[in-house]
């Protein structure tokens, strides 16, 4: 029973002493958001997104943990309808790998589940979709002077948003799910 006690206690402080030597970053991110919505009713859009994010990152191995709190206006174009945004919060938690030139410059590849939580918007006054979505996020990017990040990430959704009419409540679109192309822009505090 000492042995294990003891074997529990030299890995937990193993567990400890990584994150310690992490380096922690916050910051924040905005960019666009172009939508391609799969369903009969809808068109191509462009939206944004800007929230707060962290960063956590090992600095021998380039291995770290992106997360981020992204309000969201995805583009959708509902035909007849004057609503054209889909509000959201989005959530993405990427696993990055960073390579780079100490910390002037780095090129970085991201991947990851991103969870949305769908707002009350004037899409639900034409649909009513579900309240929550996961995707699934791969990206690349740069990582320039120290502070600022770009990025290219494509989300693809991994859930589908089954919607009906409001007022019809027979009439249900099966397939509407939303895949998108975004181009980001971080600063690091």
């Amino acid at each position: 029973m000492k042995k294990l006690v003891s074997t529990l206690l030299v890995f937990m402080c193993l567990l400890i002493s990584v994150p310690a030597q992490a380096q922690i970053k916050f910051g924040l991110k905005g960019g666009v958001d172009m939508s391609k919505v799969t369903t009969e009713i809808g068109d191509n859009a462009t939206g944004f997104f800007v929230g707060p994010m962290m960063e956590a990152t090992i600095p021998l191995l380039g291995l770290g943990v992106d997360v981020a709190a992204l309000y969201s206006q995805s583009g959708v174009k509902f035909e007849g309808t004057e609503a054209d945004k889909i509000k959201s919060i989005e959530v993405p938690v990427n696993l990055k790998w960073t390579v780079g030139l100490g910390s002037t410059f780095g090129v970085f590849a991201a991947v990851g589940p991103q969870f949305g939580f769908n707002l009350d918007n004037g899409v639900d006054a034409v649909l009513q979709s579900k309240k929550c979505a996961v995707s699934v996020n791969v990206g690349v990017g740069l990582k320039l002077l120290r502070h600022f990040q770009l990025g290219v990430n494509y989300n693809i959704g991994a859930s589908k948003m089954t919607a009906k009419y409001a007022d019809d409540t027979e009439n249900i679109i099966p397939n509407f799910r939303k895949n998108s192309w975004q181009v980001s822009l971080a600063y690091m505090f």
